[in-house]
């Protein structure tokens, strides 16, 4: 199975080239202000046309409609699984997924760090083979630039990405830390994925990751 994934388009999606896979996911930010319904129309619109046989949605920070006004937003895809602390079976693995990530400037799907934040995480499932959330765990991927240089990710992600121990973590939300991470001395198999599109400077200048499940 192979699965092609991307985030943080920001409106820019018509400048990204999509590789053929079987499973797309795209991780959240798929808008750029979040205040247009128009955003979501156009962006759509694209998502719709792309061959993939699964296509599995994750909002972002940006994609302010999508938690407002998420059943117009939908209206507007075909075929797609939105994932909203929930999970799909594809081929006999779990995906789960979530927008939510810690508060900064109160953007969407902003909640506050510690117990509050911690419910969301409670939800994803010890079977999780791939999650996909919009923001990093806590010290992997999660660098910024020109916001001094701080780690920004979610500790309480973290403590149950190391419990659940899924195959792939993937996630955006942090443009500056585009890649991929193994880190066994946190984790014992799960390979980290920051799939943001865009840099820090809102060009898409990233590739889509591709990889074989």
């Amino acid at each position: 199975m192979r699965i092609v994934a991307l985030s943080d388009t920001h409106s820019l999606h018509n400048k990204v080239t999509v590789p053929d896979g079987d499973v797309l996911i795209h991780a959240g930010d798929f808008m750029n202000t979040g205040y247009d319904f128009n955003e979501a129309k156009y962006f759509a619109e694209w998502w719709n046309a792309l061959p993939h046989k699964t296509k599995i949605l994750v909002a972002g920070n940006h994609d302010r409609q999508m938690e407002s006004n998420e059943k117009i937003c939908l209206r507007y895809f075909n075929n797609t699984i939105y994932l909203k602390d929930s999970g799909v079976m594809v081929a006999g693995k779990l995906f789960w997924g979530s927008p939510y990530q810690p508060e900064f400037c109160n953007w969407a799907f902003n909640v506050r760090r510690g117990e509050f934040i911690k419910k969301h995480w409670d939800l994803i499932p010890d079977r999780t083979d791939v999650l996909i959330t919009h923001g990093p765990p806590m010290g992997i991927l999660d660098q910024t630039e020109g916001w001094g240089n701080q780690h920004v990710g979610c500790e309480e992600l973290l403590k149950r990405v190391q419990q659940v121990n899924p195959l792939y973590h993937i996630f955006g939300h942090i443009h500056a830390g585009y890649g991929i991470s193994v880190t066994p001395e946190t984790n014992s198999r799960t390979i980290f994925r920051n799939v943001s599109i865009c840099n820090e400077q809102y060009q898409p200048v990233h590739v889509p990751h591709v990889f074989d499940l």
